[in-house]
């Protein structure tokens, strides 16, 4: 590796936010995407190959009325929004996983989805701390500023090292 991909690399895993920079209510707001009815079948033909999600005719006759996102394609974009953002760059550690997953309105072709992520609870790790577990709320919302999906996942985020 050059020294200037070096420098690149070590930059992108140091800029996002540490666990110790989080508070309780701290609010991020991200960009948008816009879904394709391409892109949309594409995910759902390899994840999740629903005809409501793959096949434009069955889409029509279903209670959507036409093609719709997975409600995984919409997870995965909402994660990659957030990631998007930098705050996990390089501080995010994984996860202990998601709870009270909801999909409140499909997802169509054409629509830009957007997520607000709200931190919910911080969690220094009792034996390791290195780390501790951040609850964020995430909420994705469409064009029309409806909400189509709310959940939450824990992360584990990297500590600030300390001189002690």
């Amino acid at each position: 590796m050059t020294s200037k991909l070096l420098f690149t690399y070590y930059f992108e895993m140091i800029s996002g936010k540490y666990f110790d920079d989080l508070s309780v209510g701290d609010v991020f707001d991200t960009g948008g995407i816009t879904l394709t009815e391409g892109s949309i079948i594409d995910f759902a033909l390899t994840y999740d190959p629903q005809p409501f999600h793959v096949n434009k005719v069955a889409a029509t006759d279903s209670i959507f009325g036409g093609v719709v996102a997975s409600g995984f394609q919409t997870i995965a974009l909402t994660f990659r929004l957030f990631r998007d953002t930098g705050v996990l760059t390089g501080t995010n550690l994984g996860g202990h996983g998601m709870d009270e997953v909801r999909w409140l309105a499909p997802v169509f072709p054409g629509d830009t989805l957007r997520a607000r992520i709200t931190v919910e609870l911080l969690t220094p790790s009792r034996s390791k701390p290195d780390r501790g577990t951040v609850r964020f709320r995430y909420q994705t919302y469409n064009q029309n500023d409806v909400e189509v999906l709310n959940l939450v996942m824990h992360h584990v985020m990297a500590r600030r090292k300390t001189n002690d």
